[in-house]
């Protein structure tokens, strides 16, 4: 009788282990805990999903995704009389991103798309003001989409698709 109802234990483990019972699981990009004299909050960016919880204080929106950008800091002298204005949104992402650039000549300006792991995944020339990179045939993931003028990194945007 024990041993039946051992194998009867372990037949049950392994079939809820093939039926996929899983718990949450996701890949933030990063996290943690905050406190003060209000309360406290654990947070995770990276979350595409979100809530919005009102009350009368107030409201909270859980998991929204915040855009993050990383930038090319160049020296004032270099920087002089460079009036450029670049982003790239919606971010998060779901079918694609649209590379907008202002008061600079796109003529010799191109994108990369790089995987988290570093891989090159694309390289285009920027096509105007306005250039669309379809995003459809990526898996959900954080991607790095920078911007080269003559070979030189202009900017660069963590772009999370979803």
């Amino acid at each position: 009788m024990k041993n039946t109802k051992t194998i009867l234990n372990a037949l049950l483990l392994f079939v809820l282990g093939l039926t996929g019972v899983h718990a949450q699981e996701a890949l933030p990009a990063s996290g943690g805990n905050a406190s003060g004299s209000g309360g406290s909050v654990s947070y995770t960016i990276g979350q595409v999903v979100y809530t919005t919880i009102a009350g009368i204080n107030g409201s909270v929106a859980q998991g929204v995704q915040q855009p993050y950008e990383i930038s090319v800091v160049t020296g004032l002298a270099e920087a002089a009389g460079i009036n450029l204005i670049c982003s790239a949104y919606p971010n998060p992402a779901k079918e694609y991103v649209t590379l907008r650039i202002e008061n600079c000549d796109t003529e010799n300006m191109i994108y990369q798309l790089y995987d988290d792991s570093g891989k090159l995944l694309e390289k285009k020339k920027v096509e105007g003001t306005e250039t669309r990179i379809h995003m459809t045939n990526l898996v959900i993931a954080t991607y790095f989409l920078k911007v080269l003028r003559s070979n030189q990194v202009v900017k660069t945007f963590k772009v999370i698709k979803y």
